[in-house]
Parts: C-alpha cells; structure tokens; sequence
C-alpha cells in the first residue's frame, strides 16, 4: 500500500512531458534582433536623429520658389485709377557662405546620429543579457521544483509510513501531525516552485517578445565559453574605456554638443546669397527687371538677447553631458571589475565548492541506493533530493557565470577574443 501511495504522489506532482524540441539558447538570443520595445525604442532615436542629420545638411540646399500675384493698385502714373497689378515670379537662391554655420550643425547632427547608432547596439547587447538571465531562470526554476518535489515525496513518505505505524500502536497522534505538517510544508514549498516555474516561462515569453508561446523544455546548453583565458583589468579596462559603446556615444553627445555651439556663436557673422529671378509683370514699370541675377550679403548686427540665451542654454547642457560622462566612466570602471571580480571567484571558489558538494551527493546516492530495507527507503529519496538541490546550485554557478562574461563583453564592446587581440 505504501508504494502505491508513493507512486500516486509522484504521477501527479511530476510535470507532463514536453511536446516538440527543446528551446535552445542559441534561438532566444536570436529574438535580441527581433522587435521588442526596449530596441524599438533605440531605433526610434537612431532613426530621429538621421532624420535631424539629413535636414542640417539640406539647410543650405537651393530653394526654387514660384510665386504670383493677383493685384489691383493705383498710384499718379496711372493718374490714380486702379489698374491691374499681377506678376508671377521664379526665384531661386542659394546660400554661399555663412561663416561656418552649417558646417558646424551638420557635424553635430551627424554625431549625434552616431551616438544613437551606438545607442543601439548596446540596447542589443543589453537584450542578450536580458534574454541569457531569462532563459536561465527558467532552466533554475525546473531544477528547484524537481529538487522540492522530491523532498515532498520524501515526507510524505515518512508521513505515511507513521500512520501506518500509529495502526500498530509504535507512533503517538502528535508525532503522525507533526509529519503531517512537514508534508503540507513541504507541498507548499513545491507548489509554489511549479508556480514560479510558469512565472519564469511567461517572463521569458515576455522577453522575447512572444507572449502567447509560452516555452515548455528547455536544453540546457553546455556553456563553454565559461572556461576562456581572463585578460587582466587593466587591459579590459582600456578597451572599454575606448570601445564601450554607451560611453562612446556619450563622447560623441559631447561633441555634438560642442558643434552646436560652433553653429549657434556663427549666427552673429555674415551670409552671403546667391539669387536669380525671372519675372512677368502686367503692370509696366521702369524698376522691374524680367531677368536678374544677384548676390546678397546679411550680416546681423543687433539681435537682442537671443542668441545670448541659446549660447548658455546650448553650454548648460554641454556640462550636464559632461557630468555625466564622467559619472559613466566611473560606473563602467565599476562595473567592470564587478564582473571581473564574479568571474575570478565563480571560477576559483564557488564552482569547486559546488563541484565538491555535487560529488559528495553522488556518493549519498550511490550509498542510499545500497540499502534494500523498506524502513529506509526513505533514505533514498532524500539523498536524491539532496543532489538535486546540489545539481541546483552547481548549473546556477554555471548560469551566473556566462552571465558575467556576457556582461563583461557588453562593457568592453564585444567578444573577449576581440578585446584580447586589439590589446595586444
């Protein structure tokens, strides 16, 4: 009766097989390419700014107008009777030099677009993070609610066999609730790891952008790259500080920033205009020409205190740039060595000391399965929920680490091999 118990318990708390082939991880960082709003977002601001980049540099395009007029004035040669007055005009100029103005807004749209380019692929870069700590959290969710469904079955066993004992007068009432209530603990801690295994599932779903297909079995991927050379901080630290694109696009920020104000200070100097115009009049006059050709100098003289203003507000956010830069190279020197640091001691200390406790499982295992006595069948279950907790935490050793490589090749740019062979 006892085994059929067992076995009822573990048919229904035991997830129903999945159907087709595992999701890789190679397919969910394919979905960083993907729309998702957070690239969205990114492009939306890399698109804005070409679309700013392509209006500064037709600002001093030619501009052909046609213009015409239905009029009626009077005036004394026409003895102060009104007389039709039309003309139909066609204009064209053609900025020629405006002291550096245009030039000077052009590059710093043309930075800017830079910048958002940039922009972009570090919201990318961000996404495959996003996306690797999805996809583990779910491959750690299935490990949790395997490990806690075996302690459950482990009580209710023990639960079981003492009120069968209790039948023959070995076990008091107290002590058959007292493993009562261990099972319901345990039950409770393995429900609520299936509820987070559906939780994890919809965050990745949410993550890659496909809410209605929830995941069902994941591969768990083998993770080599885990175990490359690690270059010194000092060497990853210059080829961030040269190839993070967060902070280089902050650097061309700064210089759009400089150039428009190069553009706003030319506003004072002088244009000079080319114009030609071919005109008809119904009206006759000794001062209108059908056909001229011209150049024309402005050079603003007094424009109050505009320019003045958009001179310190184009300053006031050149050094809140600038203060963010600097705030940025102190937070990516942080961050770097963060995930230096995690590297260094996942690698060196906790992956043994999961390495060592795994091994130590297998041996419980191995010796539990050597025992054939009903009355320690018990033993069984919980050396195999032990290594299951201990499989737990050595893959999540694993999962944090090629987190923090992906995170360490976010900060310097791209793929480690790369940073290494630049910086030698």
């Amino acid at each position: 009766m006892r085994g059929w118990s067992a076995l009822l318990v573990l048919c229904l708390a035991w997830p129903a097989p999945a159907i087709g082939k595992p999701l890789t991880l190679d397919q969910v960082l394919a979905a960083a390419d993907a729309a998702h709003p957070d690239l969205d977002i990114a492009s939306a601001q890399r698109e804005l700014a070409e679309a700013e980049q392509a209006l500064a540099e037709s600002l001093n395009d030619a501009r052909l107008n046609l213009e015409g007029s239905l009029r009626s004035g009077r005036n004394p040669a026409t003895r102060d009777r009104f007389g039709a007055d039309n003309n139909l005009r066609l204009n064209l100029r053609k900025t020629l030099i405006d002291s550096g103005r245009n030039r000077a807004a052009v590059s710093a749209a043309r930075l800017e677009a830079q910048a958002r380019g940039l922009q972009w692929l570090d919201a990318k870069a961000q996404r495959r993070i996003a996306l690797m700590n999805r996809f583990f959290d779910v491959l750690l969710a299935d490990l949790r609610y395997t490990a806690d469904n075996e302690f459950m079955t482990v009580a209710y066993l023990r639960w079981d066999d003492d009120k069968q004992r209790q039948e023959l007068g070995m076990r008091s009432a107290v002590e058959v609730a007292a493993m009562e209530a261990t099972f319901q603990e345990t039950r409770i801690v393995r429900n609520e790891a299936e509820r987070k295994m559906r939780e994890k599932r919809l965050a990745l779903a949410a993550a890659m952008n496909r809410i209605a297909e929830m995941p069902n079995e994941l591969d768990d991927p083998k993770l080599a790259g885990n175990d490359r050379p690690l270059p010194e901080f000092e060497a990853l630290l210059a080829r961030s500080q040269a190839e993070n694109p967060r902070l280089a696009a902050h650097k061309q920020l700064l210089d759009a920033a400089q150039h428009r104000l190069a553009a706003i200070r030319a506003e004072d100097r002088p244009v000079l205009e080319f114009e030609a115009e071919a005109a008809t009049w119904s009206r006759e006059a000794l001062t209108r020409d059908e056909l001229r050709a011209g150049v024309n100098l402005v050079w603003p003289l007094y424009q109050g205190k505009r320019v003045d203003a958009r001179i310190a507000k184009e300053q006031a956010q050149f050094h809140l740039l600038q203060a963010q830069y600097e705030g940025m190279q102190l937070d990516l020197r942080q961050a770097l060595y963060a995930a230096w640091q995690d590297i260094q001691q996942l690698r060196e200390t906790e992956r043994n000391a999961a390495a060592v406790v795994a091994g130590h499982r297998d041996i419980a295992l191995d010796q539990a399965r050597a025992v054939y006595e009903l009355e320690l069948q018990t033993k069984l279950g919980t050396a195999m929920a032990e290594t299951q907790a201990a499989l737990w935490h050595k893959r999540a050793v694993e999962y944090r680490l090629a987190l923090a490589w992906a995170r360490l090749e976010a900060l310097v740019g791209g793929p480690i091999e790369t940073a290494m062979e630049k910086g030698k």
